[in-house]
């Protein structure tokens, strides 16, 4: 699948470990792993993406700090999914029962075997809607309970949830956290 602005290369057999050695050796790049094993080279994004970014970060770091219910991540964190794809949501959580489960080696040097609770994909000048769509139904079919797709560029919100049809929203004023966020709402003022 050819997708503009993206590099994909396609190394053969390559492992987990390796996939582990090639982010290492290439730090400043933004890499992901397809369940296929195509390693997809992720541009940096522009700096109106990035200040929407920082204004839905922040917003989930204040409910995440206030309630200690788990830890949020940003978009450089790596996670690997039951189907072997190593994925850096643009901004994830996941609850604290969950993430102590996990070893320290697993917090701390690997890309921790675990499925986000949340997942946001915020659609940049240089994503497709297909491939952004296809991410959050992958998303969702590994173990993810709540995603939301928000397409500033036309302000609307698709909501995903496990074994339920995609929610659209256009122009939403914010989004609840619903059971997966409890007492969460995103003021999407602050990210349009």
């Amino acid at each position: 699948m050819q997708i503009p602005n993206v590099i994909s290369l396609n190394i053969p057999h390559l492992t987990a470990k390796d996939f582990v050695e090639l982010c290492q050796a290439n730090q400043e790049l933004r890499l992901e792993r397809a369940a296929s094993g195509e390693v997809i080279i992720m541009p940096p994004t522009f700096p109106w993406t990035g200040k929407q970014n920082f204004g839905l970060i922040g917003q989930l770091w204040a409910w995440s700090d206030r309630t200690a219910l788990g830890i949020g991540f940003d978009s450089s964190t790596g996670f690997t999914m039951p189907n072997g794809a190593v994925i850096s949501p643009d901004v994830s959580w996941v609850s604290k029962q969950r993430w102590e489960a996990l070893t320290p080696s697993q917090q701390q040097q690997e890309f921790s075997p675990l499925v986000p609770d949340f997942v946001v994909e915020l659609r940049s000048s240089s994503d497709t809607i297909k491939k952004l769509r296809d991410k959050m139904q992958e998303y969702i079919a590994n173990g993810v309970r709540l995603g939301w797709l928000i397409d500033s560029q036309n302000k609307r919100v698709e909501i995903y949830r496990p074994m339920q049809n995609v929610e659209v929203l256009d122009s939403p004023a914010n989004l609840s956290g619903e059971d997966v966020l409890p007492e969460f709402v995103l003021d999407l003022n602050k990210v349009w």
